[in-house]
């Protein structure tokens, strides 16, 4: 079993890396990632740098965002050198960008709620404490507590991750963030990718909620040509969604590949190497490109 797909505190999750390797180890997982969003440093961490830890496989992986069509997607970039990537990182995610991109998107999403006629205790919001963490969900958690806005909200309040995809960054909905303009263009994701001397996969394709997920592959493709795709993920163990995409890249001579998308307590449903329970990713399909 493996999982080429989480997060420590370097990035939105709450386990440190130390704590990663452990967990790991304890489901005797084979090939493993640590993909930090927009981040390498979680590998010159000790506990990477002296593994003594784990005894599998470690592919070092990073997950970026990118835009495309005016929509914010991720890109996971494999066996890539870390150097390349952070000092990449610098021109779009430094501390003192994040913290003002924080700031913007917390006043935009109040904006939002407002425009809504949402109700919210603003002084219950925590800040956040680290530049790289995200404002939304604390928002979004202390607006789901007035069931004054679960007419207003509709689906959204099912989960978050609705209420970002369908919402947030979707240029179609009235709750759109535009958190597009922060984010580097597609193609220059895939470049810095390829320049370190790593492969390119689109993250979770069904996690996006798109109309045609398969029709936005080929576009996607038509700019620059992705490796792989992560076709095993949680977003897709329900309705043969991830049978759809192996077919699709075993089609087009794309690589496969899979993780949890681990995060602790921010996804509390998700667990490593088994995502919600029904995850099991081969690992053939990583020694294939590893």
């Amino acid at each position: 079993m493996v999982d080429m797909h989480m997060h420590t505190i370097y990035s939105d999750g709450d386990k440190t890396v130390e704590e990663i390797l452990k967990m790991c180890e304890e489901r005797k997982l084979e090939y493993i990632s640590i993909t930090d969003h927009d981040i390498c440093k979680q590998y010159y961490d000790n506990a990477l740098k002296n593994n003594s830890i784990f005894t599998g496989k470690i592919i070092i992986g990073s997950e970026l965002h990118a835009v495309f069509q005016n929509r914010n997607i991720e890109i996971l970039a494999y066996n890539i050198n870390p150097d390349i990537i952070n000092k990449w990182c610098e021109k779009y995610y430094s501390e003192a960008q994040l913290r003002e991109q924080q700031k913007i998107c917390r006043q935009r999403l109040f904006d939002i709620c407002e425009k809504h006629g949402l109700i919210y205790d603003k002084d219950k919001i925590r800040e956040p404490k680290k530049a790289s963490e995200y404002v939304e969900r604390p928002i979004y958690e202390e607006v789901m507590k007035h069931k004054e806005n679960f007419k207003i909200l509709g689906e959204f309040t099912e989960s978050f991750g609705i209420f970002f995809r369908k919402g947030l960054a979707n240029p179609e909905s009235s709750y759109f963030m535009n958190h597009v303009e922060f984010r580097p263009p597609y193609k220059e994701v895939i470049d810095i990718i390829h320049k370190a001397g790593g492969k390119a996969f689109l993250a979770h394709p069904f996690e996006y909620k798109f109309n045609d997920t398969i029709g936005f592959i080929d576009n996607l493709r038509k700019e620059a040509e992705l490796d792989g795709i992560e076709c095993f993920h949680p977003s897709s163990e329900e309705d043969n969604k991830k049978d759809i995409l192996v077919n699709y890249a075993r089609k087009n001579n794309l690589f496969i590949s899979g993780g949890s998308d681990y995060h602790g307590n921010p996804k509390p449903d998700i667990d490593i190497g088994i995502g919600r329970g029904k995850l099991n990713i081969p690992k053939e399909i990583i020694e294939e490109w590893k």
